[in-house]
């Protein structure tokens, strides 16, 4: 089992951009929290979250190889590292193109929070506020609509992850939500985080 330490600095030590190690950090946040209300493993399931892009920076992957590139180089390291084999099949599924079913509470957890969470940094980030304190479920449906918006983010796997697991899609939205305002700060979001874009 890989401590969250151990999970933190490889994640750094592939992945330079701030972008990307803020995005990890929000999913951790996310699958940390889904672990406890499914009856998961926290730490496990949080370092899943920490991990499933690490590899991405460096083996993006735009041919969609089932077994080169992001995740399937990742999941060769991690599992030389001890990666448990249900937390790498959870990350080898995250990403449809690899095959890999997404049998698990863990794997459908991961896949549901992946976009999702991209997309909420995204509607944090453009609020005067920079903030998930008072980001709001109906402001966040509203933006999904908006296809020029985040337009990176899969609309389609948003809603297929809340259907895996089970949960309705508002509901699904307000407990990530929930999940990423404790840390913000981390996120380099909120009061505590950079300040705001310039305008113009």
């Amino acid at each position: 089992m890989l401590t969250r330490d151990a999970a933190l600095a490889l994640m750094q030590e592939h992945t330079q951009s701030p972008s990307l190690r803020q995005h990890m950090l929000a999913v951790e946040a996310a699958m940390r929290a889904y672990a406890m209300k499914l009856g998961g493993d926290p730490d496990a399931w949080g370092v899943v979250g920490l991990l499933h892009d690490f590899d991405y920076e460096r083996y993006p992957n735009d041919a969609h190889s089932a077994t080169e590139g992001h995740p399937s180089w990742g999941v060769r390291l991690l599992r030389e590292h001890g990666l448990p084999e249900e937390s790498c099949e959870a990350i080898l599924g995250h990403a449809s193109y690899t095959g890999v079913p997404r049998t698990t509470p863990l794997a459908r957890a991961l896949f549901a929070v992946d976009e999702l969470c991209g997309f909420l940094v995204a509607c944090a980030l453009v609020r005067p506020s920079r903030s998930f304190g008072d980001l709001e479920v109906p402001s966040v449906k509203k933006k999904l609509k908006d296809k020029a918006f985040a337009r990176g983010v899969n609309r389609d796997e948003v809603r297929q992850g809340a259907e895996e697991l089970g949960v309705p899609l508002d509901e699904h939205i307000a407990f990530v939500i929930a999940a990423l305002r404790p840390v913000e700060g981390a996120l380099a979001l909120g009061s505590s985080g950079a300040p705001p874009p310039p305008s113009g």
